[in-house]
């Protein structure tokens, strides 16, 4: 989903963005005054602020989902590394997990996250560290049934070394991987954040053996400057294996 700034005059001529200017602060790193002037003025943060979503993030997966159409009412969706809330409640709407819309089947939306969440409508919140051994049965129990699909914005903090922090994401993208291979149902959908650098090869190779398509987008709501795209794969196999996958990027 594409935002869109409207001019400020009636001459038809593009106006020029007024920019939000973060004054010097004592004590405030350089780098710190530059994130912040950039939170000030990204369109995504204001638009999510104007529509009371919790994340700028919520609208790469509206987009994703806009395109490849894997939300749907009545599923069952998990959502890992759910904290704040931005994707869940896109899924929420998308499933009908908040009973927005009486005339569509009743979804479910699971959230699970390390952090902390307040509460949101249609959204089961598990405090859990997803990367804990117990994480199988904490999930389970929560489970009525085979899940419909497996999103995952989990991105590890940064440490400011590109390699590794490409590492950190691409071992949480793995580990969701292998989540999402044990409760989908068939036909199902996993939806992950990666970053570009290499390392994400044979994520991708799983990947096409499992399921019938894979594509990597990269969002509008992803900022330019950022190495981030999202995998979008659909048509879980199940056990079955595809000797020559379809992979469309």
């Amino acid at each position: 989903m594409r935002s869109r700034t409207k001019s400020g005059s009636g001459s038809g001529r593009g106006a020029r963005e007024l920019r939000t200017p973060v004054k010097k602060a004592k004590g405030r790193k350089v780098s710190s005054s530059r994130w912040l002037e950039r939170q000030l003025n990204d369109p995504y943060v204001q638009r999510a602020r104007r529509e009371g979503i919790r994340s700028r993030a919520a609208y790469k997966l509206i987009e994703l989902n806009e395109k490849y159409r894997f939300l749907r009412p009545g599923m069952l969706v998990v959502d890992l590394g759910c904290s704040p809330g931005g994707w869940s409640q896109v899924a929420a709407r998308a499933v009908n997990s908040d009973e927005h819309d009486v005339h569509f089947p009743k979804g479910r939306v699971i959230g699970i996250d390390l952090n902390k969440m307040d509460q949101l409508p249609g959204v089961e919140f598990l405090q859990q560290d997803v990367m804990a051994d117990d994480w199988r049965n904490s999930i389970a129990s929560r489970l009525s049934g085979a899940v419909d699909a497996v999103i995952s914005d989990m991105a590890a903090p940064a440490t400011g070394h590109k390699g590794t922090d490409h590492l950190r994401v691409i071992a949480l993208c793995e580990w969701a991987a292998e989540l999402a291979f044990e409760v989908l149902a068939k036909d199902g959908t996993f939806v992950a954040k990666v970053l570009a650098g290499g390392a994400e090869g044979e994520l991708q190779k799983q990947l096409k053996s499992r399921y019938h398509k894979v594509y990597n987008a990269k969002p509008s709501a992803s900022r330019k400057d950022s190495s981030e795209k999202y995998v979008v794969a659909t048509g879980f196999l199940g056990n079955e294996v595809v000797h020559h996958p379809t992979a469309l990027n």
